[in-house]
């Protein structure tokens, strides 16, 4: 389902864009979705709107068949991409799972904020996004998933995630659109 209209309190979430992950090789290029994000967040804080910026510390506790991931992060790999200009007004949000919402304050910041829109961008498409888009969802929250701000290792994940996932979960747009909309709220 397409963009239709933007609530009067939404938030931008933006998902894991540090140093560490951009780092990765991704299926788009990481320059595009992360000046994209930039974007979107520049227009949010103009019109007064929440910033979150969510970055990844670690896994959450237990076990899987792929077994736990362990490797040294070098120093910084948490940091927020310098693109996205973190602004003191930004919600700042430190995951140790998938979701921006699991083991975390974020549903109850973004509720003392009246916001019940969520526009969600970042990394990687078929994890962090995904599993943030399904717990905001549950969570009741009107969801919008910015799908050229976002970005997967794996292009037939993300495929997955845009095409068949995502718009049970809420409406699909491009930043181009989404700015459209913000901008067409201002006059």
């Amino acid at each position: 389902m397409p963009l239709t209209t933007l609530d009067p309190t939404p938030a931008l979430v933006l998902i894991d864009l540090q140093k560490g992950i951009t780092a990765v090789p991704l299926v788009h290029p990481t320059e595009a979705i992360v000046a994209r994000a930039a974007d979107l967040a520049r227009a949010f804080r103009r019109r007064g709107w929440p910033v979150v910026l969510v970055n990844v510390a670690g896994a959450a506790p237990g076990r899987t068949d792929r077994g736990a991931v362990n490797f040294s992060r070098p120093p910084g790999w948490t940091d927020l991409v310098d693109e996205l200009e973190a602004q003191p007004s930004d919600i700042l949000i430190t995951k140790h799972r998938r979701s921006a919402f699991a083991g975390t304050d974020l549903d109850a910041r973004l509720r003392h904020a009246r916001v019940t829109q969520v526009v969600l961008a970042g990394l990687s498409t078929s994890a962090g996004v995904e599993s943030t888009a399904r717990a905001g969802y549950d969570l009741g929250y009107h969801v919008v998933l910015a799908i050229d701000a976002m970005s997967d290792r794996d292009l037939e994940n993300h495929r997955h995630s845009v095409e068949r996932i995502f718009p049970g979960l809420g409406e699909t747009a491009h930043t181009d659109q989404i700015l459209t909309t913000i901008d067409a709220r201002a006059e």
